[in-house]
Parts: structure tokens; C-alpha cells; sequence
């Protein structure tokens, strides 16, 4: 009998991200998204953004909750977060199928 390579294994892909944390691709993906038509490239990208907006939201909420908060750092801050999260925004929507209305 002859091996057979079957694709019965519907297990998603994994990152591996900073700090050798494993990700589930569906984790990164938005719904709908198969993740085996994204190439790793971009979705290690969307993995680093979206550390980088968890990074920046805890770094505003910590200067928030401080009693000497630097407002002008603050508004950078949020002005930093809002870029990125329209940078995920449009990798995310750049993986969606275009579907006709």
C-alpha cells in the first residue's frame, strides 16, 4: 500500500510572535477569513499591530490613571493607537472577498 497525503488536517495555521508566543491565525483574522489564502507575511504584520495597539492602550490607560498625566503625550498616544488601528482596519478589510451588492 502507497502512502497517501490526504488534506484531512483543518488545523489553522500558527505564528509564532515575539517573545515565541503561538497565535492561532483565526485569532488574527476577521470573520470569514480563510487563513490559508493570507500569506505569513502579512498576517505576522497584522500580529505586530495589533501588539503594538494592546501595547498602547495599556500605556494610555497607565497615563491616564497617573496624577501627573502629560496631556500632550496623551493626545500622541491615542493619535499613535487611531493610526494603527486604521492600518489593521485596512489589512483586515484587504483580506475580505469583494462580494457584489
Amino acid at each position: 500500500m502507497g502512502s497517501s497525503h490526504n488534506n484531512d488536517n483543518k488545523d489553522p495555521p500558527q505564528l509564532t510572535l515575539v517573545g515565541g508566543l503561538q497565535a492561532d491565525a483565526m485569532d488574527l483574522l476577521p470573520e470569514g477569513v480563510d487563513p490559508s489564502t493570507v500569506d505569513r507575511a502579512t498576517l505576522q504584520q497584522l500580529a505586530d499591530l495589533k501588539r503594538q495597539h494592546r501595547e498602547l492602550d495599556d500605556e494610555i490607560q497607565a497615563l491616564v490613571t497617573s496624577a501627573a498625566s502629560d496631556q500632550l503625550l496623551l493626545k500622541r498616544l491615542k493619535k499613535r493607537k487611531l493610526m494603527l488601528k486604521d492600518q489593521i482596519t485596512l489589512i483586515e478589510d484587504s483580506m475580505l472577498p469583494d462580494i457584489i451588492a
